[in-house]
């Protein structure tokens, strides 16, 4: 099988008999074997039914109905575990991501070798409260992960079907997969431009809160990518540094108290001197985050993945 399009979906009763009929005109024209998998996300409309139709209707459709609302990373992490091409698409079934991209993006990485290829809608319709968020999100996410991509929540996105199989998508992480295909081995990673096309039908899904989300998951992902295995570089470097600046100020200013009561200088207690307290602080602290790396690391060992590399060829 060429191709295996993966579109999660909540609440799009409206764009799905057209999106599949679009996305079946452009696999004929090219002569791709393909099949569509429509991910229900616990919708609430009639979208089930409407899938239900159109997989009676033409075999190469199938659906997959969640048993509520898991979000966009649960529903690809369902579909991506059911492919069977060659090469993995996502899109989006709200029509904003058109079909005739897709050749495209399965020429890339069927015969220009590349791992993963993450669309950039270059041009958008869509409002300024959306836009300007998502400018600052991706600039963060670039120099977060060294991945240079314009776009890192687009959904329409190509992958080689080892690529899906190699990640797990969970919580909100479907906007970090560029950088999870990355931390599995997968760099030959590339972009192209797309098409953005106007919402036809109903509403978006998407608040602002996600912004929040996306900057909160681009943390965590950046913290487990470059840590995970190893916590105790973290947590054991700073907590070290913090315990000698503090081990450092207590001793000047213990040393500053001796110099003071041999030479008869009039000095403050030292309980009453606020350096005590910033040294004390930052001595308590430095050893927590050193216990805190010992435990992660005792964690981190006994982890049931702790040895499951990817092992790309064998002779």
């Amino acid at each position: 099988m060429n191709i295996s399009i993966v579109a999660p979906l909540f609440n799009e009763e409206e764009s799905l008999s057209e999106l599949c009929a679009w996305i079946d005109k452009v696999m004929k024209k090219n002569k791709f074997i393909y099949e569509v998998l429509l991910i229900d996300d616990g919708s609430k409309d009639k979208s089930w039914e409407v899938i239900e139709q159109i997989s009676g209707e033409n075999k190469n459709v199938k659906g997959i109905k969640l048993r509520r609302n898991y979000g966009k990373s649960a529903a690809l992490n369902v579909g991506f575990s059911r492919a069977k091409g060659d090469v993995v698409i996502t899109m989006d079934a709200d029509l904003q991501d058109s079909p005739e991209e897709i050749p495209e993006l399965y020429n890339k990485i069927a015969n220009e070798g590349f791992d993963l290829v993450s669309g950039w809608k270059a041009k958008r319709y869509d409002p300024l409260s959306k836009t300007i968020p998502t400018k600052l999100f991706n600039w963060a996410a670039r120099k977060a992960s060294g991945i240079y991509l314009h776009d890192f929540n687009c959904g329409l996105k190509s992958y080689k079907n080892t690529v899906v199989k190699s990640v797990e998508v969970h919580g909100e992480m479907h906007r970090y997969i560029p950088v999870l295909a990355k931390w599995a081995g997968f760099s030959n990673i590339t972009e192209q431009v797309v098409e953005h096309q106007s919402r036809k039908y109903g509403v978006t899904k998407f608040g602002m809160e996600r912004f929040v989300n996306g900057f909160l998951d681009l943390i965590t992902i950046t913290f487990v990518s470059r840590f995970g295995k190893k916590p105790m570089h973290f947590f054991g470097v700073l907590g070290t540094l913090m315990f000698i600046i503090g081990l450092g100020l207590f001793t000047y200013i213990t040393g500053c108290k001796l110099y003071a009561m041999f030479t008869d200088i009039p000095a403050k207690n030292i309980a009453e001197m606020s350096g005590f307290y910033i040294a004390l602080t930052s001595m308590l602290i430095g050893v927590q985050l050193f216990l805190a790396g010992f435990i992660a690391e005792m964690v981190s060992r006994n982890a049931y993945d702790r040895n499951n590399y990817q092992v790309e060829k064998e002779v």
